[in-house]
């Protein structure tokens, strides 16, 4: 029987609606959370990723403040900027997007971001507060995977879960949420003995490591969940022809444009998992959704306003 495809934009909108009840009320208290965006230079994807969050401020209604540095930009030029926006008291959230040019000192610019405005999770403060199981900002995309398990009725609580990939910015506080969530967790990694059979033990599965369909279908335990967070693009024909043997609509797309995106994880893997995310339309949507999720929860926090989800029981996306 094929997967349950767990849909990212369905999850998205329903993350947008909760939040659009916690903005009014805050609006009602004279609050409108903002966000500020720092994109230096021009590099496309960038620019596309920055847009895309700028849109979505738009949408639900969230200040949206634009900054845009020459490329040539110095460490001390981007810390100054930095400082103007923690001193700004309407700028709830401050995005530094990455990769930052060469030049520029990024651990030292990011680390310079106000723990309270730090919207991406990125600070070592909020991955703190994350280890020892406090309140704080947690990184977009982890916390966008637990909202797909939770709000798809995928049970985390006793579950035997395998994350692939190391990252500090999504592999180890993956980790730490699923913990936190009282799953029993392995961390996977390139110097992990029998990678495979790790994997096969696994009720639920996050793919993190950016290699395309490196995860074959036979590693994934019949009926376990799967979560692709892997974004890498193919160009590559005998590639794709590989990936796509089995979904010949796909690689139809793939020789009319030229090029894919997929996952970490074997398309063919549908064919086994219980539920897995597609890609694209999986993780991805979930990214931006807890971006905007932790700039209200920040203007909340910052502003001593109160929770408007506070004893509905599921846990909402600004209470993570």
């Amino acid at each position: 029987m094929p997967a349950r495809i767990l849909n990212g934009n369905k999850i998205r909108d329903e993350i947008y609606s909760d939040l659009r009840g916690e903005i009014e009320s805050l609006r009602v208290t004279g609050i409108q959370p903002g966000l500020a965006t720092v994109l230096v230079g021009n590099e496309p994807a960038s620019k596309m990723y920055v847009s895309s969050k700028i849109a979505a401020c738009e949408q639900l209604g969230l200040l949206s403040f634009g900054y845009t540095p020459a490329a040539s930009i110095s460490t001390g030029e981007l810390l100054t900027l930095v400082a103007e926006l923690n001193a700004n008291n309407s700028v709830d959230g401050i995005l530094v997007q990455l990769p930052l040019p060469k030049q520029v000192d990024s651990k030292l610019v990011l680390e310079s971001v106000d723990p309270s405005k730090d919207v991406d999770g990125f600070h070592p403060v909020n991955l703190g507060l994350l280890v020892t199981g406090r309140p704080g900002l947690v990184a977009c995309t982890p916390s966008g995977v637990i909202e797909i398990l939770r709000r798809s009725g995928i049970p985390i609580e006793g579950a035997n879960a395998v994350v692939v990939g190391r990252s500090d910015i999504v592999g180890k506080p993956m980790a730490l949420l699923l913990m936190n969530a009282n799953a029993t967790v392995t961390i996977c990694h390139s110097k992990t003995r029998d990678l495979p059979g790790v994997i096969r033990r696994a009720d639920i599965v996050v793919a993190a490591m950016g290699r395309a369909g490196m995860i074959a279908a036979d590693w994934i335990r019949p009926g376990a969940s799967v979560i692709d967070v892997g974004t890498t693009r193919v160009t590559d024909p005998e590639q794709a022809a590989q990936l796509f043997a089995n979904f010949p609509e796909r690689l139809a797309k793939f020789r009319e444009k030229g090029f894919t995106v997929v996952g970490d994880v074997h398309p063919d893997a549908a064919k086994v998992a219980g539920a897995i995310t597609p890609v694209p339309g999986g993780v991805g949507p979930l990214t931006i959704a807890m971006l905007m999720s932790n700039t209200v929860k920040a203007a909340r926090l910052r502003r001593g306003a109160p929770a408007a989800y506070a004893g509905r029981g599921q846990a909402s996306p600004v209470n993570l």
